[in-house]
């Protein structure tokens, strides 16, 4: 007979999904830094579910800009190529767009700015392939994208900053980024929509912080 009786959730997964909670609330300005840093002590000490739950009860439910839903467009909508092209200048890519399948960025001495978070994305892969001379692209995605990144740089780099859990859902979009940078570079970040970038990277100092105290064991 199968057994039907759910499976208690590990303490220390609950643990680290409350403090990614806290610290989006932080971000949201939901908590101040006194209120995070008390409930943070208190999630680290909890020894069961019910208190860890308990720290985020009073909080609301989806703080704003906390969504990691992303919208898609019908797949006949949707472009099969583009080009931007930045040569000693700048270009950008904001707001509700709809990306193509495959995205081409070039860059001259100059820069481009791609923000997905509000875009509405294809069914299954968009593909975006950066050549950067000199110059820069930055791109920004929600959480709820699956991301892979690759690409060569030469004198230049390939990075991302930021990033929460992994999208649960197997059917998410997937952005593929890749490319060449020389002597310029190809920068991913992570971020919830309306989320500023110093918003961004305090949340991850301190749930990067948080992190490096749980390995410790503690306080």
């Amino acid at each position: 007979m199968t057994d039907l009786t759910p499976r208690p959730v590990p303490l220390e997964q609950t643990r680290e999904r409350i403090v990614t909670q806290l610290c989006d609330q932080y971000a949201a300005e939901n908590l101040t830094d006194t209120a995070l840093e008390e409930r943070l002590t208190r999630a680290y000490a909890a020894t069961d579910v019910a208190t860890l739950q308990a720290l985020v009860a009073d909080l609301p439910t989806e703080a704003p800009g906390t969504s990691t839903a992303v919208a898609t467009a019908r797949a006949d909508l949707v472009s099969e190529r583009q080009v931007i092209l930045a040569v000693m200048g700048g270009a950008e890519r904001k707001g509700a767009w709809t990306p193509p399948k495959h995205l081409h960025v070039l860059t001259v001495m100059g820069g481009a700015h791609l923000d997905f978070r509000e875009a509405r994305f294809s069914p299954g892969v968009t593909d975006v392939t950066c050549f950067v001379l000199m110059g820069g692209v930055e791109i920004v995605v929600p959480p709820g994208v699956h991301v892979e990144l690759n690409g060569f740089a030469l004198m230049g780099g390939f990075g991302q900053h930021g990033g929460r859990e992994l999208p649960s859902d197997p059917n998410a979009p997937v952005l593929r980024i890749g490319g060449v940078a020389v002597m310029g570079g190809v920068e991913l970040q992570v971020r919830l929509p309306g989320e500023s970038e110093g918003d961004a990277r305090a949340a991850e100092r301190i749930a990067r912080r948080e992190a490096k105290r749980l390995r410790r064991g503690g306080f």
